[in-house]
């Protein structure tokens, strides 16, 4: 493994703010939902089921990277289900890595991850089961300022490489390295935030930065980056995780969760203009970037049920992440994937929002 620093950058705080500033933690919206999208899958069934869930309250993330996340926010539609008497929370995710530890840390009930993400935090010990599949994001690729030298994967020996240790942009530079025959060893790699690699990037810290969107598209817009490796592939899915012992002890609490989670699904789909205002202002971006994002990056006909599509992936992944020292073990990785997958609650949820989905 190669030694990872801190590169001294100032300010790098201050881009995560940026994203922070645009919504801000706690819940907005709620009456204005809008009834057009999946009708049954935001009142009926889901809203007679909130005064029978057994909680005083759900806590869930929000995230630039997850737009159903931030479509649900907006519009207020799990308060609206749960009713009064269950206060719902949002707290702001900058990346898979941050989502698991405030999973791990008990400050939420749900988090955005991707696939890989929580595979390698149920491997090394965090109680989170992968209840939903929200969608097949090509997110992550690897980014260079506009001046550089690097044209292709083999470029990477011997340089300098922004990403966040935990994530789909850091195992999608792995899996880079492995296409060009290289390894860890062979470069160095910066463990920052992706805010932060992005500003380390622009001000000539790093060579490379393993990026994520939204926030790379913007990078590629306004700052004149280039995309030296892309490969859809890479990208592990999107998916929804849950505290094990809320899954157990709450279930049909998740299954609210995830019933509206569809409904944003479909609502995105259904609206896709509206969705790009959502995300540009979450994200303090361009319409025309969110768009981008939404429209040529984000695939979200996908089966939301966890299964043998998201298996398939992390069954690639898993070799990586063991040579990579990122799990103790093949056996630790192995275990983690037979039990990730909690599929039940979002075949009921799909059943109750009435959506229909591929495969």
């Amino acid at each position: 493994m190669s030694r990872r620093t801190s590169v001294p950058t100032l300010a790098l705080a201050a881009a995560t703010a940026l994203v922070l500033a645009a919504c801000g933690s706690g819940s907005e919206g709620g009456a204005d939902a809008d009834d057009d999208a999946t009708g049954a899958a935001g009142g009926g069934a889901s809203a007679a089921a909130g005064g029978d869930l057994g909680v005083d309250e759900i806590r869930l993330d929000w995230a630039t990277y997850n737009p159903a996340s931030l479509v649900l926010k907006e519009q207020g539609w799990v308060e609206e289900a749960v009713g009064d008497d269950v206060e719902v929370t949002w707290e702001f995710s900058a990346g898979s890595a941050p989502a698991n530890e405030l999973l791990r840390g008990d400050v939420v009930d749900f988090n955005s991850t991707a696939g890989a993400a929580a595979l390698l935090a149920r491997a090394n010990g965090s109680p989170l089961r992968t209840v939903d599949v929200l969608a097949q994001p090509e997110w992550s690729a690897i980014v260079v300022g506009p001046d550089s030298d690097i044209t292709s994967a083999e470029d990477l020996e011997g340089r300098t490489i922004a990403a966040l240790s935990g994530t789909d942009p850091y195992f999608f530079l792995l899996q880079t390295l492995d296409s060009a025959g290289l390894t860890t060893d062979d470069v160095q790699i910066v463990d920052l935030p992706h805010a932060d690699g992005r500003l380390a990037l622009n001000r000539g810290e790093v060579d490379a930065w393993a990026g994520l969107d939204p926030i790379m598209a913007d990078t590629v817009a306004n700052e004149g980056a280039e995309l030296v490796v892309r490969e859809p592939s890479r990208n592990s899915y999107s998916v929804l995780n849950v505290r094990e012992d809320f899954l157990t002890e709450h279930p049909e609490a998740v299954e609210l969760v995830l019933t509206q989670y569809e409904r944003a699904r479909q609502w995105i789909q259904d609206n896709p203009e509206e969705a790009v205002e959502i995300l540009a202002t979450a994200a303090e971006i361009e319409p025309e970037i969110a768009a981008q994002v939404l429209d040529e990056r984000t695939n979200l006909d996908i089966d939301p049920v966890p299964g043998e599509d998201l298996r398939a992936v992390l069954e690639r992944i898993v070799p990586i992440v063991v040579d990579g020292g990122q799990v103790g073990s093949q056996e630790d990785a192995e275990t983690a994937l037979e039990e990730l997958f909690a599929p039940e609650p979002a075949t009921a949820a799909v059943e109750s929002a009435g959506t229909e989905t591929e495969g």
